[in-house]
């Protein structure tokens, strides 16, 4: 909302300072609106004035001391001119305070909004009165607020001002936001403070968690019964990592509960006082990082004597990574051959991370995110992680929040998706530092987080809670054993959220099929179609999609229908191929019957069934792209959830009972509505079929779909999709030429 005052400000600047050409800048636009660029607009005039040559944006040291030098302090006796006095009038507008009519008069109602400015910083007491002294100015010319906003805190607020008032004579530190949020430069000043109380001088506080910091932090332990300013501190810096306590100078037997909450929060020894590894974690994000972990991750081999290193030195977990795109740089960063084997042989457990790049806002985008996702899934598979491991998706940068938000969540909400899409074959995870953690976990895009506390001066690290899902704390790099078992690692705290994997499947004897190559959509397209119509199927009087329009729709799937292949170990061409077959005979009088499904259950024809003729009330039909009846989908994903190959809830065949609740209709609207889980279902049904079609009609068992099937077996599981009798035995053979036709151009696009 535009603001008239600030507006006037803006005009002031243009017609004072020759729209901008004096200061260097471009004409402000009068929006009546509070900006970065208004405020470095004011930083220098206020140099111009001063006659500051090389004006910049920053208000820095140079603008700091030249106020001082030139006028100690600011009030109607010493600001130099009138212009001088109404960029303060301006810059008081444009932080929300009464700055008079921008008229160049120092005057009452400057002084009573300076003394609410100094009031809001907490440094009234330091600065009683109506004079503007050098830090506040600094603290004027910016965008950083003095009241809460946002739903800001109050208790942090109030840590903020308390900060301010207490140290804004120190030579180091400057007036911080009084926004009631926690923040970077909160963070670093409360490390001056900590530095201050210890007794360090001007010039050797520097706001750094260095070894004279720690070596003063380890002589004060705080319990029950403590009080004072290391209190104030350490309740601070509780309140800042969001744990409930209350500001204050008394260490009570409340907070000493708190403190243990935070300790076994954070995996640390608990004991409810405020000792060294616990001051450590509130004030950095890497904590103490003398801290033995569990977990480590890295970028080389574990061969066994590196695998016996670590399992000496009590490491658990080893995090190693699914891919890398580049054959020369980082050569053993992806998992090697047998590798895995080589952690399940000495007791060790394995998370997967993929990343390839992710390290700029550039790389992230929806379409970044389905790309990974299908070849993280894909890597998984092949180096033997099973179904429902969870793969770490790296943002490996300080991420700000705003790329957080315009270009990280939407990549990982386009992954999850994507994984869904695919039938969630993995769980999701996410590397990063603290904001970019909690905020994807928080949008409900990853399950647990990897956090990359190490870089303590990320913007995303400094001023952030840990994220409330952390699985693993990356505090320190580090080098473990010796000899050949010489390994570098970071060294990770684990929470026991996520304890990897331990088993692992062996690798295919042949290769699985991987994405379809749209080089050869032309092709395929005229020979499958062309086979279809030699024999009579498709695009007859009731059909209702051309031959090639049901083809694009199966190839449209081709995503889910790899993943889907690959995670059970089949050939894609089985999916293709029924699926390609049973849209082709999809007519008029489905429709009709998949009306009467909707009018039985729900009491109502689908606005899609409206107007057809012959609807009857129907308690199942044949139905999407697969025509699968509810009855069948349940029996085949109840005989897969049984044998631990899919996950989900056994349903009741039976149950038919006319409401939405039915068990059969839930999963016949589902097979309607959702291709990607018809097509998937198709491969269950193969499944089902192979395994003896348990509650149906039973067949001999026979093997499950796999990578080498024979002809003989190909033939049997197109055949029981259809059933035991005619025209189950025709159809298959007709179907097995297009088979072959699927299977000549996934051959060519795997390489074998």
């Amino acid at each position: 909302m535009a603001d008239e005052m600030v507006q006037r400000a803006q005009r002031f600047i243009n017609t004072t300072y020759g729209n901008g050409a004096t200061l260097g800048i471009s004409k402000l636009e009068e929006d009546g609106r509070t900006s970065w660029t208004v405020m470095y607009a004011l930083t220098r005039a206020l140099q111009y004035e001063m006659g500051i040559s090389g004006l910049s944006n920053n208000f820095g040291a140079g603008t700091l001391a030249a106020i001082a030098e030139k006028y100690g302090k600011l009030d109607a006796s010493t600001v130099p001119s009138a212009n001088f006095c109404r960029i303060l009038q301006s810059a008081l507008y444009c932080k929300g305070y009464d700055g008079g009519e921008i008229d160049g008069t120092y005057n009452s109602r400057v002084q009573e909004a300076v003394a609410k400015l100094h009031q809001n910083m907490g440094v009234s007491s330091t600065y009683p009165g109506g004079a503007l002294w050098p830090k506040t100015v600094k603290g004027l010319f910016n965008m950083d607020a003095y009241v809460t906003v946002n739903s800001g805190s109050e208790t942090i607020r109030s840590i903020q001002q308390w900060l301010n008032g207490r140290y804004v004579l120190r030579k180091d530190f400057y007036v911080i936001p009084c926004d009631g949020h926690h923040s970077r430069d909160v963070a670093k000043s409360m490390l001056y403070a900590i530095q201050y109380e210890l007794g360090m001088a001007d010039g050797t506080a520097n706001g750094v968690f260095g070894p004279g910091t720690q070596s003063g932090l380890k002589s004060h332990t705080l319990s029950t019964g403590s009080s004072g300013v290391w209190v104030q501190l350490f309740t601070a810096a509780m309140v800042l990592n969001k744990r409930p306590v209350s500001f204050s100078s008394s260490f009570t037997s409340s907070l000493s509960s708190s403190v243990s909450t935070f300790q076994s929060f954070m995996h640390l020894a608990v004991n409810g006082q405020a000792d060294f590894r616990t001051w450590s974690s509130l004030l950095v994000s890497y904590g103490d990082q003398t801290r033995q972990g569990e977990a480590c991750d890295g970028v080389t081999k574990i061969t066994p004597a590196r695998a016996q290193a670590l399992k000496s030195a009590g490491y658990k977990y080893i995090g190693r990574y699914l891919y890398n795109p580049s054959t020369t740089d980082l050569p053993e960063k992806e998992i090697q051959p047998g590798e895995l084997a080589t952690i399940k042989e000495y007791g060790l457990r394995c998370f997967p991370i993929y990343q390839t790049w992710a390290r700029s806002v550039d790389y992230y985008s929806p379409a970044q995110g389905v790309a990974d996702c299908a070849n993280a899934a894909y890597k998984a598979e092949e180096h033997g992680f099973k179904p429902g491991s969870r793969i770490y998706f790296a943002v490996d940068y300080d991420a700000v929040d705003e790329e957080v938000t315009s270009h990280i969540l939407p990549y990982f909400q386009s992954l999850r998706a994507q994984m869904t899409r695919m039938g969630s074959p993995f769980r999701i995870g996410v590397y990063g530092p603290r904001n970019a953690c909690s905020r994807i976990s928080d949008a409900g895009y990853a399950e647990t987080s990897f956090v990359s506390n190490m870089s303590s001066g990320f913007s995303g690290n400094l001023g952030y809670a840990m994220p409330e899902n952390w699985a693993f704390d990356q505090i320190v790099t580090k080098w473990i054993g010796s000899g050949d078992g010489r390994i570098e690692i970071d060294n990770n705290i684990a929470s026991g959220r996520d304890t990897g994997q331990g088993d692992f499947d062996a690798p295919p004897a042949q290769k699985q099929d991987i994405g379809f190559d749209l080089s050869y959509w032309d092709a395929l397209a005229d020979e499958a179609t062309a086979y279809m119509k030699l024999i009579g199927r498709g695009e007859q009087s009731n059909n209702i999609y051309t031959r090639r329009q049901c083809l694009e729709t199966i190839m449209s799937l081709d995503d889910v229908i790899t993943s889907t292949a690959r995670r059970y170990r089949m050939r894609k061409a089985l999916i293709q191929t029924t699926a390609f077959w049973e849209f082709c005979h999809y007519g008029k009088e489905d429709v009709t019957a998949d009306g009467g499904v909707g009018l039985y259950y729900t009491g109502y024809l689908p606005d899609w069934a409206e107007g057809l003729p012959g609807v009857t009330r129907l308690q199942d039909s044949s139905t999407g792209v697969g025509q699968i009846q509810g009855r069948i989908g349940i029996l085949a994903w109840n005989n897969s959830i049984r044998a631990g190959l899919a996950d989900g809830t056994v349903l009741d065949p039976a149950d038919v009972s006319p409401n939405p609740d039915a068990d059969r209709y839930k999963m016949w609207i589902q097979l309607l509505e959702d291709n990607a889980f018809n097509v998937r279902t198709v491969a269950h049904i193969h499944i089902w079929g192979a395994d003896g079609k348990q509650g149906d009609v039973p067949e001999t068992p026979q093997r499950r779909p796999a990578l080498d099937y024979d002809e003989t077996e190909i033939y049997e599981v197109l055949r029981r999709y259809q059933g035991p009798s005619e025209p189950a035995f025709s159809d298959a053979t007709l179907r097995m030429p297009l088979y072959r036709i699927f299977e000549k151009y996934n051959s060519a696009i795997r390489g074998a």
